[in-house]
Parts: structure tokens; C-alpha cells; sequence
């Protein structure tokens, strides 16, 4: 019934005659992407700064695509943090994984996902556009410090240089160990 109702925002429908000044439909989120990038001309480039600029893995590769065979995903990057051999107290190895989103579309897609990773991580982090709607942002980073998962931005525009900016640290917790080893079989080789 367009002609009575409008959608001012995700999920909210209201009456015309309740329409505010200025509020429209829903805003589009423009596509800013070449034809010529994909998602995971961000996987390498992002476990690159993983391990070298966040410090929060000792390896890091990139995964994606349906390597654990399971409907709960596979995370677009997984790293390890292991002890190091001149640490003189050795913590235990900590799993880390990664949800990139190339399309702003798909933002609560990608926390959802960064979730599921908590199952067998003990960090989880959630790569977003920049370019992003500031509002959508600014809810997923509620979101993240809430749920103790990481935020990173970055530029989608750029995948030489995506600029990787730290929003929401992730937080430590302890994964349920059953299904972290069954998971870490299919990257035993690729990881430890």
C-alpha cells in the first residue's frame, strides 16, 4: 500500500500522514566498488595487517569460501596467536577470526557471522567499509563493545592500500574447545 504507507528506515513502516519534514525512504546505499574488486582481494592484505600492525596474531591467513563444511561459515581470515620462544611466561594459543564485508549492504550479515565465530575463537573481529552510513556504524559499534567482538574500517575503494582503521578492539573470552579442534582440523596444516 504505497500510496498510505512509507518505510523511513530498515523494518519500520508508518502511516503517510505521520511523515516527518525531510524524512524520506529508506537511504540507498551506493555501490562505490569497481566490477574489478572482490571480497577477497581484502583477505590477504587484511591477515597481513593482522600480524604486523594490530599484533594480535603471530600467522594469519585467509580462508573464506566453505572450508569448515558447515552452515554456521567459515571466517574470511583466521589467524593464531602463538607463545613466542623468547616469551618468558607462555600463554596458551589463541584463535582469532574474521568477517570481511565488502558490501554495506550486508553489515548486520557480517555481525552475525563475527558471532558465530565466537563459538571456536577467542577474539572476533568484523572488517566494514568505511564509506559505510554513519548511523549504521555507529550501531555496529555499539553492537561490537557489547558483544566484546572487534571493528575494523576500511577503505573498499583501495585494495593495495585498504587502510585498515581500528574502531572496537575485540575482546577475549574462552570458545567452547570442542568446537574450536574440530574446526582448527581443516586449517591444522595451512595454521600450526
Amino acid at each position: 500500500m504505497p500510496e498510505k504507507v512509507y518505510k523511513p528506515a530498515r523494518g519500520l513502516f508508518r502511516h503517510k500522514q505521520f511523515r516527518e519534514e525531510g524524512v524520506g525512504e529508506e537511504e540507498h546505499i551506493p555501490s562505490l566498488v569497481s566490477p574489478h574488486v572482490s571480497e577477497e582481494d581484502f583477505y590477504q592484505p587484511f591477515a597481513d595487517w593482522l600480524v604486523n600492525e594490530l599484533e594480535e596474531c603471530t600467522k594469519a591467513i585467509p580462508l573464506g569460501g566453505n572450508k569448515f563444511k558447515d552452515k554456521w561459515g567459515t571466517p574470511d581470515v583466521i589467524g593464531i596467536r602463538e607463545p613466542r620462544k623468547s616469551d618468558i611466561i607462555k600463554p596458551s594459543t589463541e584463535i582469532v577470526s574474521v568477517e570481511v564485508k565488502l558490501d554495506a549492504a550486508n553489515l548486520i550479515t557480517a555481525f552475525g557471522q563475527a558471532c558465530s565465530y565466537k563459538l571456536f575463537s577467542h577474539k572476533s573481529y568484523v572488517v566494514i567499509p568505511s564509506d559505510s552510513l554513519e548511523e549504521d556504524i555507529a550501531r555496529l559499534d555499539a553492537l561490537c563493545r557489547i558483544f566484546g567482538i572487534g571493528l575494523i574500517l576500511f577503505d573498499r575503494t583501495k585494495p593495495e592500500a585498504p587502510d585498515f582503521e581500528i574502531r572496537v578492539r575485540a575482546a577475549k573470552h574462552e570458545p567452547d574447545m570442542f568446537y574450536t579442534n574440530k574446526y582448527m582440523r581443516f586449517v591444522e596444516e595451512d595454521l600450526f
